[in-house]
């Protein structure tokens, strides 16, 4: 699990981010307060900061030098102010990235993958690829189990990579056919998803019967788990 600490007082926009990163195995902890943030970090162990600029009591910028002088940890400046100054003080105080509002929350959790990668932060993507039996490649559109090419039909594709992107976390039917281009509601009506599901198990799975990593969570959907 990675753990972020965010500093951001629009609580409303912090509380979609935190649900939206939460199916990625990201745990964010909000603080409306930059002092309180600055305090929590002496007491807890972050792997990174999602840092606003306009915050009450203290500029951002001044946090983000705060943050640099004490911790090694690194931060992505979140932030509605277009003012290419900001943006240019805030990457020479030491931010690792800087992400103008309004964006898309699929870039923000793309950004802390790839800033942890390079961070290697902890060990932690170390750790994900002793673990990880199982591997995405979203630009070939396709998953390998132990290094070895998987053979997949398109929709088998659709729903492995869905529950790939969000292991560990329940995934209902109804989440399935709404983040998938193949599967629409005769897949639903027919049955079809077991199908696939069926299928899938067959060729990831040593015994299909006793599923190890594709399980199914009765009256609530499809659990993935990948180590």
């Amino acid at each position: 699990m990675i753990k972020i600490a965010m500093v951001e007082d629009d609580l409303e926009l912090a509380d979609v981010l935190t649900q939206y990163l939460k199916q990625y195995n990201i745990e964010v902890t909000n603080y409306e307060e930059p002092f309180l943030a600055l305090s929590s970090l002496k007491l807890y162990k972050y792997d990174l900061i999602i840092l606003d600029l306009t915050l009450p009591g203290m500029d951002g910028l001044d946090v983000c030098k705060a943050i640099v002088k004490d911790f090694d940890i690194p931060i992505i400046i979140s932030s509605a102010r277009s003012d290419i100054t900001d943006k240019v003080t805030a990457l020479q105080l030491g931010a690792d990235d800087y992400l103008p509002k309004p964006y898309d929350p699929r870039e923000l959790e793309v950004r802390i993958k790839t800033i942890l990668r390079r961070f290697n932060h902890n060990g932690i993507e170390e750790k994900n690829e002793k673990e990880s039996l199982f591997k995405l490649n979203g630009d070939k559109k396709e998953i390998t189990k132990n290094g070895k090419y998987i053979k997949l039909t398109a929709a088998e594709y659709e729903v492995l990579s869905l529950m790939l992107k969000r292991e560990g976390f329940v995934i209902s039917r109804e989440d399935i056919f709404e983040n998938s281009d193949l599967l629409n509601s005769d897949y639903e009506n027919s049955g079809s998803l077991a199908v696939i599901i069926n299928r899938i198990r067959h060729k990831i799975e040593d015994n299909p019967k006793e599923p190890s990593y594709l399980h199914t969570i009765r009256g609530m959907g499809y659990k993935f788990t990948n180590e």
